[in-house]
């Protein structure tokens, strides 16, 4: 039996997950795997407050010196959520030889090459694959079981906050705020939502994923985000009509000269595996040239599926003799600003003879075909809604038909991007 020593920078949610675990599970984990877990200290704001957790005085500790500079911890493990000071507390530990387990895709996007440099310079390892996707071994899949494809694509529900909002929207015709009312009385949502709702927590997952998938940097500031508060359930309603679902994808793309990266709300034909994924899951959709297609799918957040990933980690840090680095090419591919989708285009018009010739010349003008039309509430001298679906075509071109559109012809009220 080894025992492995522990420290805990934060006791909150997840950090009072994995305290849970290992209290509960440390037996069964010492069973598989030779293995005694022990927390020595956890690092809180007062000592008199840690979740409610039954926690020895002893353990519990407002100095974080007493986790970084302790030598008999050996791994200690990041939860404290935001870029700082957890970014510079992971870097100390590692800089002291301890090796570092994290949940925050935060820190470690905007981090991870400083991060990544200390532990190749001291030989201790980062392991994270808790800061996507939560209990999904994603993150392990791509770097060791996959490691011999090349990846291609990759597209992820990644956020359950605001899955759980667009499938509550899709199910009952709801709009956006009143779901997202009950979301935050129901605890799925924060107070102040925007890091879900605005995409940023997606952006984060996918700096982390692409640049592990293409082994090549994809900056955070590079990921075009766009969330999900514009979406209406009139959308949501036309797009299920046209035999379409709407999911908050977190997409990468290796184009071989450049990279994809992009969060925003998208239609999926119903029928693709990730149009089924509902409610607060996560899942991440996979293709590479030898394996071909492949879905990860279950609870992406959550005290208890991160532990479970928290103590996978953990688990590895302690018995690799060597701890894995990923590889990352040194001529780094471009993040396009560009790229070729279908598009979602809704707008209402005039209903008056030559109104749609002039929309479908604008189009044409652009090099934009369009794959179906539909209209809907025509009224004689009123407006009527009219929503195309194009075949695939540049962004910034559909974005130059957009804003040249004549507004008292006709006014864009909603672009969703349509993937497949």
């Amino acid at each position: 039996m080894k025992e492995v020593v522990l420290g805990l920078l934060g006791l909150g949610n997840i950090g009072g997950g994995v305290w849970d675990l290992v209290r509960t599970f440390g037996g069964e984990v010492e069973k598989r795997t030779g293995l005694k877990l022990r927390i020595k200290k956890a690092l809180v704001l007062d000592v008199k407050v840690h979740g409610g957790k039954e926690v020895p005085d002893e353990v519990l500790t407002t100095d974080r010196n007493d986790i970084l500079e302790d030598p008999e911890i050996q791994i200690v493990c990041e939860f404290l959520g935001g870029e700082q000071p957890a970014a510079s507390m992971m870097l100390r530990a590692l800089e002291n030889g301890k090796s570092v387990v994290t949940a925050n895709k935060m820190a470690l996007s905007l981090h991870f090459d400083e991060l990544r440099a200390m532990a190749k310079k001291t030989g201790a390892g980062l392991y994270y694959e808790a800061s996507v996707g939560g209990a999904i071994p994603i993150i392990n899949a791509i770097q060791s079981p996959l490691i011999a494809n090349h990846i291609e694509q990759m597209m992820g529900i990644v956020n359950g906050t605001t899955n759980y909002i667009l499938t509550r929207m899709a199910a009952e015709g709801a709009e956006y705020e009143d779901v997202l009312k009950d979301a935050q009385r129901l605890g799925l949502a924060e107070p102040n939502p925007a890091a879900d709702v605005e995409g940023f927590d997606a952006a984060y997952k996918l700096s982390i994923m692409g640049s592990l998938g293409f082994h090549s940097r994809v900056f955070v500031e590079n990921v075009y985000r766009e969330g999900i508060t514009n979406v209406t359930a009139e959308d949501i309603a036309y797009g299920r009509e046209m035999g379409y679902v709407l999911k908050l994808l977190a997409i990468g793309k290796d184009n071989g000269d450049s990279i994809e990266a992009r969060v925003h709300p998208a239609f999926l034909p119903a029928d693709h595996p990730l149009a089924r994924v509902d409610g607060s899951l996560n899942a991440v959709y996979l293709y590479g040239h030898s394996f071909k297609d492949m879905m990860l799918e279950g609870r992406g957040a959550g005290d208890a599926p991160t532990a479970s990933a928290i103590v996978g980690d953990i688990i590895q840090a302690a018995t690799n003799a060597v701890h894995p680095m990923p590889y990352m090419r040194e001529d780094a591919l471009p993040v396009a600003d560009d790229w070729q989708t279908r598009y979602f285009i809704r707008m209402k018009a005039k209903d008056a003879p030559g109104v749609l010739a002039e929309v479908a010349g604008m189009l044409a003008g652009e090099g934009i075909s369009v794959s179906t039309m539909m209209q809907k509430g025509a009224a004689p001298g009123g407006k009527a809604t009219l929503i195309f679906i194009t075949h695939l075509a540049p962004e910034k071109a559909v974005r130059r038909v957009v804003k040249a559109l004549n507004p008292e012809i006709c006014q864009v009220e909603n672009v969703i991007r349509v993937e497949s």
